[in-house]
């Protein structure tokens, strides 16, 4: 690595020269400029990672400099140095001022190496995050995704090509990796961005509900339909529909989706009339649609139509050089969002940060950054910070994480084992078991009630026995499913 870079400001050269002696004996390279004026030039020139300077100084002071410093360069951490120091002076070199730190002379050497390290260490990480910003700002956003990586460089590409149309999109990939925001892009960068996006998840509606929700209902369709209400399609109306999680939705309702698709009309529930609708549908999956249909859940000519256009989201650990900038525009965003200072993210967070696997992907990404955000009270966010997540050893390398199976075992027998391990490992959190498993919390809840009803489940398993809070997917079904922007 090259060497870290000291400007030392002070007018006696006596001292100048032998904190420069004994700075480039820790292993910085130095330079020494007269007064605070020299020392701006000389910053022009030697571009230092720290400004050590001293208070008192003609034609410039240690407190111009440092004001000039904060303008021109707030990214270098500037230590003032005096030998008629007071109590108030530090205080307002500190918190006034923004000095980084203040020392009296004479100098305590241990002191110095000390407070040193970290304002290069402070200088670094502030450089790195101004820099991610530009390069956020520049050239790392699109919409509202975030990333410079080929993968998603193609897929901001894609978008850009197919946002104009009013063809359907099939968004693919792992729970987490940001498939709604991809909708939501399209649908910013298309012509109906002015009017409705509307999002439903299809696997947090109940079946009986599901019709409803898409078509709506007239007074009197079905007990407790009171009044008349409007589907998503006629919500959407003009805008863009998001079907997310489009594999779990009945397999009897896929065909009245499909002519609703070609035909360009709906009929609500109850109802007689036909009422046309200009919605451009999107839908999204974590699953295979493929092998959906090969099982018979997912009708195939329903995914033909909805398959005009395929954008696959690549999981977070396929683009880990994405992760510092991203990382980043998080901190951003949830500081504000929490009335939280702006944070910087320290070199060893970024790289604890890309060494973990991810397997939630950028929603597990966000609520590592939440925390950190929340309960840093320092400038810096450190890697320890960031527990427990990126610290804790791989699931992949503990041998209480893996399941071992005789060669030959059915394939219904290796999901069972699986799920109930995976519930296991996660303390019965049955949302992040079905996160790991990438299946949906509606799928995970079908099969634990079919092996317990064909009796495959441990005694005293506890799975289900206690009552739980709906998810907010959950609750939004049961208060009306849609949820509009």
């Amino acid at each position: 690595m090259p060497k870290r870079r000291i400007l030392i400001v002070d007018d006696e050269p006596v001292i100048a020269e032998s904190l420069s002696e004994m700075l480039e004996g820790w292993g910085y390279e130095t330079a020494v400029a007269p007064d605070g004026r020299a020392g701006l030039a000389a910053v022009e020139e030697f571009l230092p990672t720290v400004v050590v300077s001293d208070v008192y100084m003609p034609n410039l002071d240690g407190f111009g400099l440092l004001r000039e410093m904060r303008q021109l360069h707030p990214e270098t951490a500037v230590i003032l140095l005096t030998g008629q120091g007071t109590v108030e002076m530090a205080l307002r070199a500190i918190q006034d001022e923004g000095a980084f730190h203040y020392l009296e002379k004479p100098i305590d050497f241990a002191k110095l190496r000390l407070v040193v390290e970290r304002a290069v260490e402070f200088s670094e990480a502030r450089r790195e995050n101004q820099a991610l910003r530009r390069q956020l700002r520049d050239r790392g956003a699109f919409g509202e995704l975030v990333g410079v990586s080929e993968p998603m460089r193609q897929i901001y590409a894609l978008i850009e090509q197919v946002a104009p149309s009013s063809a359907s999109v099939l968004i693919t990939g792992e729970s987490g990796t940001g498939k709604e925001l991809v909708a939501r892009t399209i649908h910013n960068l298309s012509p109906r961005k002015n009017v409705s996006f509307v999002a439903i998840n299809c696997s947090a509606i109940p079946e009986t509900l599901m019709e409803s929700e898409l078509f709506g209902h007239e007074r009197g369709a079905f007990t407790g339909a009171a009044g008349r209400r409007l589907g998503c399609f006629e919500l959407a109306n003009g805008g863009t529909l998001l079907l997310d999680e489009i594999s779990e939705m009945p397999v009897s309702l896929q065909a009245k989706l499909l002519r609703v698709l070609e035909d360009r009309s709906i009929r609500r529930l109850g109802g007689s009339q036909e009422i046309p609708v200009d919605v451009r549908v999107l839908a999204a999956t974590n699953s295979d649609p493929a092998g959906a249909v090969h099982r018979g859940t997912f009708r195939e000519d329903l995914l033909y139509r909805l398959n005009v256009i395929t954008i696959e989201l690549p999981p977070l650990r396929r683009r880990k050089e994405d992760i510092p900038l991203l990382a980043q525009h998080l901190v951003a965003n949830l500081a504000e969002r929490h009335g939280r200072p702006a944070r910087l993210l320290s070199p060893a967070a970024v790289e604890a940060l890309q060494s973990h696997t991810w397997p939630g992907n950028v929603r597990e990404l966000r609520n590592v950054i939440e925390r950190a955000v929340i309960i840093c009270s320092s400038e810096v966010i450190e890697r320890h910070h960031l527990a427990p997540y990126p610290l804790e050893q791989r699931a992949q390398s503990r041998g209480e994480d893996t399941v071992t199976l005789p060669v030959g075992t059915p394939i219904e027998e290796v999901e069972r084992r699986m799920i109930l391990r995976t519930l296991q490992k996660t303390d019965n959190n049955k949302t992040r078991a079905a996160e790991l498993l990438q299946i949906s919390l509606k799928t995970l809840h079908n099969k634990l009630r079919l092996y317990r009803e064909q009796g495959l489940l441990p005694d005293g398993d506890g799975l289900g026995a206690t009552r739980r809070r709906p998810s907010l997917d959950e609750e939004d079904a049961l208060s009306g499913g849609a949820r509009r922007r």
